[in-house]
C-alpha cells in the first residue's frame, strides 16, 4: 500500500506496512520463525553488521516480522523509527537506561504503572540514577524538580489506575527549553485517541500487549523515534558514534545497539504477527471501549453502593476540560475506577461477578476487574500506595466492548451482593 500518510486512522491501521505483492499475495506477514539467517557472501554479512546494510542476522537482533509491525506503529503514530520488544517494561528500561547514565537524573509523572514505579523508585537507584516523581498534571511542580543533571521526562498519557491526564504540549515545551526530551507511555491512549509526538514528545512507548493487540493472546512492547530531537553533546556526551551512523535516528540506534540486543529483550515473531492480527480493529475496538466506559462510569454514579467514580470522561474529573482538548473529543480511555465502602467489599463484589473477567490484566477485547490495592500494589508500603492513590476501597474496570447493558447488568447484581 502507498504509505503516504494521508490516509485516515481507520484506513491506516488495517493498510499500513502490508505489502502483499511480497508474500505471495498474503495479507498477512509470514511469520519467520528461524534464529538466523543465510547470507550469500562474506561481503554481505560483514556490510549488515557494520550498519551498511539491514539485512537480517539473528532473531535477538532484527527479524522480518518484527520489522513489519515496527512500520506499522511508526505509521500510527507518526514516528520516523521504532523497535518492538518483549514487552512494554523493556521498552520503558531500555529507553531510559539510553538516556541516562549514573549520576543522572530525571522527572516522572508519580502516578505510574506499577513495574515502571518500581523501576523508577527503587531498582534505578541502585546505578546511581535518580528520579523525582512529581504530580504530572501540575507543569508548576515538572519544571521546578528539572536541574542541570536531568535528562529526560516521562509522563503517561492517562495515569494507570490514577486516571490523571498531563498536558502534554505543555509539559514537551518545559522539557525543550531545558534541553531535555519528552518520553510518553501512550500505552492507555493508543495512537487512535492520542499522538503525543503530535504534541510535541519526542519517544513514545507502549506495552503492545494491552490495546493495540486487544485480544490477550500476545505480550511486546514498542519504541517510537520521532526523529526531531536535538542531541546535546555536553547533555549527552555519548551520543556522537550512534549520530554519525543513524543521524536523526541516533537514540533508537543506541537504544537497539546498547540495550535491546544486548539485554536479549526481542519480542517473539509470533507475538508480532498476533498484535498484527489485533491491530486491524483498534480503531473500532477504541470506539466502544470509550463508548461502554463512559456509560458504565455515568452508570456507576448512581448506585448509592458506589463511593466514587474516577474518570477522565466524567465532566466532574479534574483533568475532563485537558483530556477533551488533548484526545481532540474522541473519547477518554477505556480504564476507570471506582469506590465501594472499604476492602472486604471490593472482594465480594468481585467474587460475585459473572461476565466480567478477574485477572491482571487491561485492554483486552473483554471486560477485567482488578483490586490493585491487594494484587499488583500487595508489596507497597503505605507511604507508597497513598502517593500512588492506590485505596483499599479502590476496584480497576478495565472495560470491554462487549454489549454494554450485559457489563450493567453484571455489576449490578454484584453490587447488590455488597449492600
Amino acid at each position: 500500500m502507498d504509505s503516504r500518510s494521508n490516509y485516515r486512522f481507520h484506513t491506516q491501521v488495517i493498510h499500513a506496512a502490508q505489502k502483499p505483492a511480497e508474500w505471495q499475495g498474503a495479507t498477512l506477514p509470514p511469520i519467520f520463525q528461524t534464529a538466523s539467517h543465510r547470507h550469500a557472501t562474506a561481503e554481505n554479512l560483514s556490510n549488515t553488521f557494520s550498519g551498511k546494510t539491514t539485512d537480517h542476522i539473528y532473531m535477538r537482533l532484527t527479524n522480518p516480522t518484527n520489522r513489519v509491525l515496527e512500520e506499522k506503529l511508526c505509521s500510527l503514530e507518526g514516528g520516523k523509527g521504532a523497535v518492538v520488544m518483549a514487552s512494554g517494561m523493556s521498552a520503558v528500561t531500555n529507553t531510559c537506561l539510553a538516556l541516562l547514565r549514573a549520576g543522572d537524573e530525571f522527572v516522572a509523572g508519580n502516578s505510574l504503572f506499577m513495574s515502571t514505579y518500581l523501576l523508577f523508585s527503587g531498582i534505578f537507584k541502585k546505578f546511581g540514577i535518580t528520579a523525582h516523581l512529581v504530580d504530572p498534571t501540575k507543569p508548576e511542580e515538572l519544571e521546578a524538580a528539572i536541574n542541570d543533571k536531568t535528562r529526560l521526562v516521562f509522563l503517561e498519557t492517562i495515569g494507570n489506575p490514577k486516571m490523571d491526564v498531563p498536558d502534554l504540549s505543555r509539559a514537551a515545551k518545559i522539557a525543550h527549553d531545558r534541553g531535555i526530551p519528552l518520553v510518553v507511555d501512550n500505552t492507555l491512549g493508543t495512537p487512535y485517541l492520542c499522538r503525543p509526538l503530535e504534541l510535541g514528545a519526542d519517544v513514545v512507548i507502549h506495552s503492545t500487549t494491552k490495546y493495540l493487540s486487544g485480544h490477550g493472546a500476545a505480550t511486546g512492547g514498542v519504541v517510537i523515534d520521532g526523529g526531531r530531537f536535538q542531541w546535546d553533546p555536553i547533555k549527552f556526551p555519548d551520543f556522537k558514534p550512534f549520530i554519525d551512523r543513524k543521524g536523526d535516528l541516533a537514540l533508537l540506534d543506541k537504544i537497539w545497539r546498547e540495550h535491546h540486543i544486548n539485554f536479549g529483550t526481542t519480542q517473539a515473531p509470533f507475538h508480532s504477527y498476533l498484535t498484527m492480527i489485533g491491530i486491524d480493529t483498534l480503531a473500532l475496538r477504541m470506539e466502544r471501549h470509550m463508548e461502554n466506559a463512559l456509560s458504565i462510569a455515568k452508570f456507576l454514579q448512581t448506585r448509592e453502593e458506589v463511593a466514587w467514580v474516577n474518570y477522565p470522561g466524567l465532566e466532574t474529573h479534574s483533568c475532563h476540560a485537558v483530556a477533551t482538548r488533548q484526545f481532540d473529543k474522541k473519547g477518554f480511555g477505556g480504564l476507570l475506577t471506582f469506590g465501594l465502602k472499604d476492602q472486604n467489599e471490593c472482594f465480594r463484589f468481585i467474587n460475585h461477578l459473572k461476565l466480567i473477567y478477574h485477572l491482571a490484566n487491561l485492554g483486552d477485547c473483554k471486560t477485567l476487574v482488578l483490586h490493585p490495592y491487594s494484587s499488583q500494589y500487595i508489596s507497597f508500603t503505605e507511604e507508597a500506595r497513598a502517593k500512588l492513590d492506590i485505596l483499599p476501597n479502590m476496584i480497576r474496570l478495565s472495560v470491554g466492548i462487549e454489549a454494554v447493558e450485559d457489563i450493567c447488568e453484571d455489576i449490578e447484581q454484584a453490587l447488590k451482593v455488597v449492600k
